[in-house]
């Protein structure tokens, strides 16, 4: 049996810390999963946040990627609502060229932050593409240069340097419609059980995605799950070492929702949006436990859903604990790590 495991840094900013030893602690980090032997160390985008530094993956990717050797690095991930697919293609090729074979792009259909922030970044488009659009075009860039017609305006646009190994595009989702988009695209599937946090439903996603694959792209169906997880030495102190956090839902009355770490943050999500709201609070799902206990829970949901991949956070401090939970669980795993 082969399960890959990787990490996803979100680049925390813990109480009396500033955004300087936040971004050290992330390099340091991504040295260590190396170290480890980790498949992948991936950085996310939040905006507008006391909590998280990371607002600019691209950058931080690029200083990763020099401050490591071997290990991919990649972004869980940009948030392409905001972005041009064009200019999106044109910087991870770049990095894919500064390091060929080890830049992932992970894409994300969430705003990343609140609504003050996405009209900061959105200020000025005339014309937004839907999500959906966007995505195909960016896959089209990465795969080599968008199929248009020769009378279109953008025929033999090219999101140059073109690489000679392209960026790895996976599609970052919590629900079904995410599942079976990167199914029909044929695109690598990345559920993120830490934000939709229901067990039941990443394996019923992840299972639709296998099921409904397009095989007509010619690629492979790859299922990776998302999780938060801590290891310590017992059940008992991975227990007490989970943060009081809650998984905090916006429900926004015209259909769309998001999750958020706080009810200040929701709240302050609801009367941005200038929409009528509700919001529901409840635990986040956090995978603790001793090595034994953490390695059975990750093997039952791999047989569950056919889940080739984890990719695991842990934001937990002291910044020492963190690097010990990645320790255990690289010991947990280093019969079965890919």
């Amino acid at each position: 049996m082969t399960i890959a495991i990787s990490i996803l840094d979100q680049s925390p900013v813990y109480p009396g810390e500033t955004s300087e030893e936040t971004f050290a602690h992330t390099v340091a980090l991504a040295q260590k999963a190396e170290a480890l032997g980790f498949r992948r160390f991936w950085v996310s985008e939040h905006h507008d946040s006391e909590y998280v530094a990371g607002s600019s993956p691209e950058v931080l990717i690029s200083y990763l990627l020099a401050k490591t050797n071997r290990i991919r690095i990649g972004s869980g991930g940009i948030m392409l609502q905001h972005y041009s697919p064009y200019k999106v293609a044109e910087n991870f090729h770049v990095l894919a060229s500064l390091a060929p074979g080890r830049v992932d792009l992970g894409v994300g259909r969430a705003p990343g932050g609140l609504p003050r922030s996405t009209q900061a970044l959105q200020k000025g488009v005339s014309e937004p593409q839907s999500l959906t659009d966007k995505i195909i075009e960016l896959q089209g860039h990465v795969a080599g240069g968008l199929k248009l017609p020769e009378n279109d305006p953008l025929a033999g646009l090219k999101a140059s340097p073109i690489p000679a190994t392209a960026p790895e595009l996976y599609l970052l989702g919590a629900s079904d419609s995410s599942a079976e988009l990167a199914a029909n695209l044929g695109l690598p599937y990345v559920f993120s059980i830490f934000i939709g946090g229901d067990e039941n439903a990443a394996i019923e996603s992840i299972k639709k995605y296998r099921n409904t694959f397009n095989y007509e792209h010619g690629t492979q169906p790859h299922a990776i799950l998302a999780l938060a997880a801590i290891v310590a030495d017992t059940d008992q102190e991975a227990i007490d070492l989970i943060p009081p956090n809650k998984l905090v839902k916006v429900y926004l009355a015209d259909g769309r929702k998001v999750t958020l770490g706080t009810v200040e943050q929701a709240e302050n999500y609801g009367k941005q949006s200038g929409q009528p709201y509700t919001i529901e609070e409840k635990d986040a799902q956090v995978t603790a436990g001793s090595k034994e206990t953490v390695r059975n829970k990750l093997i039952a949901l791999h047989e569950a859903a056919g889940i080739d991949e984890f990719i695991i956070t842990t934001n937990i401090a002291p910044f020492e604990q963190r690097v010990r939970s990645y320790e255990l669980l690289s010991e947990a795993f280093e019969e079965v790590k890919a």
